[in-house]
């Protein structure tokens, strides 16, 4: 089963082909959402050395930067490199 853990939004690197499907009136609609019901459901990382790389959850890692978060809650996962 998987974990929740505290992930620094600074430590968190977004693959380049990920950041292309960013729409903006998603992360703002989110960003509102997390303010009134909180965050649902945790994205996904995976370990690289020092940082962590984005798997899953762009759209609210956006809307936590958004909001001024400085951690976020997510799960690590074994996943291959991109």
């Amino acid at each position: 089963m998987l974990r929740t853990h505290k992930v620094a939004i600074d430590s968190i690197y977004v693959p380049t082909a990920r950041r292309k499907t960013l729409h903006p009136e998603t992360v703002r609609l989110l960003a509102e959402d997390i303010l009134q019901n909180g965050m649902k459901v945790p994205i996904q990382v995976r370990k690289d050395g020092d940082r962590h790389v984005l798997i899953e959850g762009l759209h609210r890692l956006e809307a936590a930067k958004w909001l001024g978060e400085v951690e976020i809650d997510a799960y690590l996962v074994q996943a291959r490199k991109h």
